[in-house]
């Protein structure tokens, strides 16, 4: 067990698949307390089954709801006195090119994408401080540092992710709070699912091929995570080493 995490409780977005799913099961071979959000109700239900953590582990949630987000963050704080860690995974990606003008995958991207992060920092923060601890872990992409075309609503909505992060991290230092942003590239995800053209879809999964497992993810939020307090890991960019941009 890695003593920086053993224990902590830890509450995670987006957690039924993919990174959030990976991060889950690392933290938990790490000893962390875990509460887990998403929509499908099955799916996390099936996790926190898997992983032993009972049945108050798996809350419902629609990160653009700010109602659903706090009440996962205040049923950790219920179960388990406090909150440590609030992973803002959640996530989505339906690319596209501007001239299509897909309004409502844009409105989606921004709601889960930014929305969904603002919610969860808005719902642990008021804990953290009077804790004076805590670790909020933001997900951007690749695409919050490289814009590409077909990406670029995506890409605004993760560059903001990072944008905010970085507002937050100098905001929080009075209330010892850690935060992190981290920026993957290609991870073998239900990510390219969400992507409603056709066309832009069999390209991106094409360019998956070079893709890594979602536990490269974990890993990166096991790493953030087990430094010791008084070192603050605020951003982890990483690819697969044959992706170039």
């Amino acid at each position: 067990m890695m003593s920086n995490i053993e224990g902590k409780v830890v509450v995670i977005t987006g957690a039924s698949s993919g990174n959030g799913a990976a991060a889950a099961r690392q933290l938990a071979r790490h000893g962390a307390k875990l509460v887990l959000g998403a929509r499908r109700l099955d799916r996390l239900q099936a996790l926190a089954t898997e992983l032993s953590l009972g049945a108050d582990a798996a809350v419902q949630t629609d990160v653009t709801q700010y109602d659903q987000v706090k009440h996962l963050v205040d049923h950790a704080v219920q179960t388990h006195g406090r909150i440590d860690v609030i992973l803002n995974n959640a996530g989505l990606m339906p690319h596209s090119p501007l001239e299509r003008g897909k309004i409502e995958d844009w409105d989606r991207m921004i709601d889960v994408n930014l929305r969904g992060v603002l919610y969860g920092i808005a719902a642990a923060l008021p804990y953290m401080q009077a804790q004076k601890s805590g670790h909020i872990i933001n997900v951007s992409s690749v695409a919050g540092h490289k814009v590409r075309p077909g990406s670029a609503v995506y890409a605004a909505t993760k560059t903001a992710v990072r944008v905010i992060s970085e507002g937050l991290r100098q905001e929080v230092k009075p209330y010892n709070i850690r935060t992190t942003v981290i920026s993957p590239g290609a991870v073998a995800t239900e990510l390219a699912d969400s992507i409603t053209e056709p066309d832009i879809a069999a390209n991106v999964r094409q360019a998956m091929a070079i893709a890594v497992p979602a536990d490269s993810f974990a890993t990166m939020v096991v790493f953030a995570m087990s430094q010791p307090e008084e070192v603050d890991v605020n951003e982890i960019l990483f690819r697969p080493t044959r992706q170039e941009l």
